[in-house]
């Protein structure tokens, strides 16, 4: 199993940037459970005063759930890829929101004193190689009480939800990312999610990088044991959810 990593597989997600849009939107519930997943985080009167930290962006599909859920919040959102960003900054945004390009290991440079109220992450930690280290900066990056939200693939390590996961990736998207020539991309996207935890590993992951609160959430919907919601907190109560 060859997984891309770091400067290859942003490239990839260049080239796929123009594409990438029109594809996860054949997935059903992929934006309504990235909402999902932003109200999670409960950013009180719509996250007013707030400063939110979008750790892998992509196309701006979950900061735009963030702004949903959280209006008036400070977002700073980040990706590694250059082309995924291009994309979604030629989207329509409010001035609380800007884009800088970043990668996962660079997350203490991302602003002018690297604090932040709430980190929301989507699809980003099985893409790193090193999850643990960017695990520990984002508990750096937290002010005391913050939150991080995980919504990631992350397998419940049910033998019926690997066979769902495979037979998805063999019937629907490594076809859908070859018509487009990112094949090697969408095989990625597909070996990654087996090679990563299972949930139950990803929240004890969670937890040895410094969170003593973690809460897993499933997905609805056919991504129920596939996709997970960890939400973890810095003190009692920061990880209950809604």
């Amino acid at each position: 199993m060859t997984l891309l990593r770091d400067r290859d597989l942003a490239r990839a997600f260049d080239h796929a940037s123009h594409t990438y849009d029109r594809l996860t939107g054949l997935n059903p519930g992929y934006r309504s459970g990235l909402l999902r997943s932003a109200h999670r985080l409960r950013l009180q009167r719509g996250g007013r005063g707030l400063r939110v930290l979008d750790a892998g962006c992509g196309t701006g599909a979950s900061t735009r759930a963030l702004l949903r859920a959280a209006p008036y919040a400070r977002i700073t959102a980040i990706d590694a890829s250059e082309g995924m960003l291009e994309r979604a900054r030629s989207k329509r945004w409010p001035p609380n929101v800007r884009f800088l390009h970043r990668s996962a290991e660079e997350l203490s440079t991302t602003d002018d004193d690297g604090t932040y109220d709430a980190v929301f992450a989507a699809y980003l930690f099985r893409n790193v190689t090193d999850p643990g280290t960017v695990l520990e900066a984002v508990r750096a990056l937290l002010r005391p009480g913050g939150r991080m939200l995980a919504h990631e693939y992350s397998l419940s390590g049910s033998p019926a939800h690997r066979a769902l996961w495979n037979a998805v990736c063999r019937g629907v998207i490594v076809p859908a990312g070859t018509l487009t020539g990112d094949r090697e991309l969408y095989r990625h996207l597909w070996q990654s999610v087996l090679a990563f935890d299972t949930a139950p590993d990803f929240a004890a992951r969670i937890s040895r990088a410094g969170f003593p609160f973690v809460r897993v959430l499933p997905a609805t919907g056919w991504q129920s044991g596939i996709v997970h919601t960890f939400l973890a907190g810095t003190r009692p109560g920061a990880a209950g959810a809604s």
